[in-house]
């Protein structure tokens, strides 16, 4: 499955650098028919998710769409079970890729060919036509000039110092994939401490092209500091100077001739040759001057041989730098594995199991995903009890193991794991209608009317879960109507979860393959908040517990109205 999740994150593109998160289309196909359902379907991902350093990995689960197949859920298991014990905490110190390098040296790419221009310049390489003799000599102000197709003054081109000839263009501006590549130089120093497996080969592979980047140039001589060298050998001949006595022939021929006596010359060229500068830079008389053409000369040639030559030795490695984008995808890729892996590990490594198939939907000492200190539940439907009545208090829990129900089935449908044993049908089919937070009217009462029309029923591959949908209309003929629609769908063969605080009105006319449940208070603590047993208890109508809550208020709240409210329910 790896192989198929790295085909899902180069076909969208996925970086763990991309911002804003790249958005993904998705097939349209949903489990969930409600929006309701929807919602607690990304409540679970964003839990799953919360330890991902990426925001781009949280698109991964997309790629887990949606199925009603076992062998693809039983697949999904498979791989999330061979998913190795990783703790990056390394990719934290990750940062955006910035380019860190560009060449010292004015390079420029010249052809006579209008399609290889256009061509070059779609590379954005800088790139110039030669169309005359004009465009060939002011070329002279390049440190680097690559040639490629140029028929007409390919050879006078040649013979510039710093030219560089390119056979294909490929290889043309080869210099742009170590921009490229610098702009990973800080994370690749992370990466070459701290990863492993395919990562660190990667790394390994790419370290050679680094040092490229980090070549250190060859400085190249300044006229100022040749005019300083100079000062050192005036000063050096003036010295040896003053310590030969001068013949009067010599005096001669230096007044005369205006020529240099040999053992003058020698004392000049042991000074000259001290420098390692050639000679034609300086002019050979006392004092020595600078032939300041012959200097020009002399830096532009060392400047051409030093850049082109580390333009040849970037030229040797075209074959590998022209892999540099496939390498870099490929550590983007691995890069958001390891984060999906890691992110999950914790929630991997407690102890879970794999749901199973199974006709009947069953909870044993399952455990609630979205609570931090989940009481574990018991819960089962079958085929004798399709239907279950919930019943309760307010905020006993009747909505928490509604969304506990769904949670599980997502986490089903991804192949992940759960706490607690769960088994259950591969639901097609889930409607989820929460509890209505607006009052109660006509409209509100034809709108679920009209949606509970549209279930499309699949048998036993369709859940239907409504939380007290008796707030939508009067509560005298609610009950029949919660009774009359369990009727309805459980012939349809349907499962069904309906929470409801009216459980005396439906135990009247409850349907054959319902069965009422209750999730009870058992009374106050000393902070005066609900003591519940979560664990709903099949067969049994649970008391709304008004007289706690009642007492709650008196005790809370206190005063005249609540403590009368509080005496009055006491005698009842």
């Amino acid at each position: 499955m790896k192989s198929e999740i790295v085909d899902f994150v180069n076909e969208n593109r996925l970086s763990p650098f991309n911002s804003p998160k790249t958005l993904v289309k998705r097939d349209g196909f949903s489990i969930y028919k409600t929006g309701d359902a929807k919602k607690i379907h990304r409540q679970v991902l964003q839990v799953l998710s919360r330890r991902f350093v990426f925001e781009e990995t949280n698109n991964l689960w997309n790629f887990f769409r949606f199925t009603n197949e076992i062998d693809e859920i039983l697949k999904r298991q498979e791989f999330f079970k061979g998913v190795l014990n990783l703790d990056r905490d390394y990719l934290n110190e990750l940062t955006h890729p910035r380019k860190t390098w560009s060449p010292d040296y004015n390079i420029v790419v010249v052809t006579e060919d209008e399609a290889t221009f256009v061509e070059l310049q779609k590379l954005s390489c800088p790139v110039q036509l030669i169309v005359s003799e004009n465009d060939v000599v002011d070329l002279d102000k390049y440190d680097v000039v690559q040639v490629i197709d140029c028929e007409t003054y390919g050879n006078v081109i040649s013979r510039l110092p710093q030219s560089v000839p390119i056979n294909s263009v490929e290889d043309v501006y080869l210099e742009r994939y170590l921009e490229i590549l610098s702009s990973w130089k800080d994370n690749f120093g992370v990466l070459d401490e701290k990863s492993s497996g395919r990562l660190k080969e990667i790394v390994n592979d790419l370290k050679e092209l680094f040092l490229l980047i980090d070549t250190k140039k060859n400085k190249i001589i300044t006229v100022e500091e040749v005019e300083k060298i100079l000062e050192d050998i005036n000063e050096k001949i003036n010295g040896k100077l003053k310590e030969l006595t001068i013949s009067g022939e010599s005096l001669v021929k230096i007044l005369a001739e205006g020529k240099i006596p040999e053992d003058f010359e020698k004392i000049i060229q042991n000074a000259l040759e001290m420098t390692d500068l050639p000679g034609n830079v300086f002019s050979f008389k006392i004092p020595v001057e600078i032939d300041y053409s012959e200097l020009d000369k002399y830096i532009h040639l060392k400047s051409a041989t030093e850049f082109t030559n580390l333009s040849e030795k970037i030229k040797s490695y075209a074959e590998k730098l022209k892999m540099v984008p496939e390498y870099l995808r490929e550590l983007e890729v691995e890069l958001l594995l390891e984060d999906f892996y890691s992110g999950l590990q914790s929630y991997l490594s407690e102890e879970k199991s794999y749901l199973t198939l199974s006709d009947n939907f069953h909870f044993n000492q399952a455990k609630n995903l979205f609570l931090s200190s989940p009481q574990p539940v018991d819960f089962q439907l079958d085929s004798f009890s399709k239907c279950s009545i919930l019943t309760g208090a307010n905020s006993g829990g009747k909505t928490t193991l509604i969304e506990h129900i769904l949670q599980n089935i997502s986490l089903f449908n991804l192949g992940l794991p759960v706490s607690g044993e769960v088994h259950m049908p591969v639901f097609g089919d889930v409607y989820y209608f929460a509890k209505n937070k607006g009052s109660a009217s006509k409209g509100a009462f034809e709108t679920l009317l009209t949606q509970m029309s549209e279930i499309k029923s699949e048998g036993a591959n369709t859940l239907i879960l409504a939380d007290e949908i008796e707030a939508v209309t009067e509560p005298g003929v609610a009950g029949k109507i919660i009774a009359s629609t369990a009727e309805y769908f459980i012939k349809k063969n349907c499962f069904l979860v309906i929470a409801t605080h009216l459980g005396y009105e439906i135990q009247e006319c409850l349907p054959e393959g319902a069965r009422i449940d209750g999730i009870e208070a058992k009374g106050l603590d000393v902070n005066f908040d609900l003591i519940v047993d979560h664990n709903p208890v099949m067969g049994r109508l649970a008391h709304s517990t008004p007289e706690l809550i009642v007492e709650k208020m008196a005790s809370v709240k206190g005063g005249e109205y609540f403590e009368h409210l509080w005496n009055t329910m006491k005698k009842n």
